[in-house]
């Protein structure tokens, strides 16, 4: 699978699934390298790069949800010929929400599984202050304060001046975001969480319960919004493998 919008993949022909992740706002692909080293053999890790981060940096960041979803289509849909799930962590969760409902739209598609980390179930009742409109030094204060980027992003100058761009494109996303009801989702929703996350809460992950027909469940982990990237990894890449092996084991 060659596509400039998959970045740390491993090809894997024999597989029985394809995980496709999405990352938090301004992050990139490389927040799921190593993922492929948790998984067996049957699923395939393929973690989405889009325009703006890392290896794609000097590309346009996207801005409008419409316009990055039919982007995430064109780009994907060639790789979603067998079946496949998405995993996304916080801004990342609302991507792949979208996508799913998108390529139900328009392809006819659906995943077997929508894995969701840190993130609030649309429709989002406490939205966050809008702050993609401020200059840079304010912009980088708020985000400092909504303690929603890596703290490792801020100690370094000239990484953030990169990445100030596809951030306060990842905000504009979210804070024109308007949600519309549709038919709940078909697949099963699994939610993920960090007990001491300052902006989820457990409350806020039991909410995507109402987004789908299937089955629901929820599990925390200890940590704060950005669990995932700590001593919980190997414990979430059990938990997210456990589930998508059962789809694999029905293919």
């Amino acid at each position: 699978m060659k596509n400039n919008w998959i970045s740390f993949s491993r090809p894997n022909p024999q597989a029985k699934l394809r995980l496709f992740c999405f990352p938090h706002a301004g992050g990139g692909a490389s927040a799921y390298r190593l993922w492929h080293n948790g998984f067996p053999p049957d699923i395939e890790v393929c973690p989405v790069q889009v325009p703006g981060r890392e290896n794609r940096v000097m590309e346009v960041p996207l801005n409008d949800m419409n316009l990055l979803l039919q982007a995430l289509a064109s780009a994907l849909v060639p790789d979603l010929e067998k079946p496949f799930a998405f995993f996304g962590h916080s801004f990342g969760a609302l991507i792949g929400f979208e996508f799913i409902r998108y390529l139900r739209r328009e392809h006819g598609l659906k995943p077997v599984h929508f894995c969701v980390s840190g993130y609030q179930a649309p429709p989002i009742t406490n939205k966050l202050p809008p702050i993609s409109h401020l200059p840079d030094a304010e912009f980088v204060e708020g985000l400092r304060e909504l303690d929603s980027t890596p703290e490792a992003v801020f100690e370094h100058e000239e990484l953030m001046e990169l990445l100030l761009p596809a951030l306060r494109a990842d905000f504009e996303i979210y804070e024109k975001y308007e949600y519309f009801s549709e038919d709940k989702l078909d697949c099963p929703i699994s939610a993920f969480g960090g007990r001491k996350d300052p902006l989820v809460f457990e409350e806020d992950l039991q909410s995507w319960q109402n987004h789908t027909k299937n089955s629901f469940t929820v599990r925390m982990f200890s940590g704060d919004h950005f669990f995932l990237h700590n001593n919980n990894r190997a414990s979430l890449l059990e938990a997210v493998s456990d589930v998508l092996m059962q789809h694999c084991n029905h293919v």
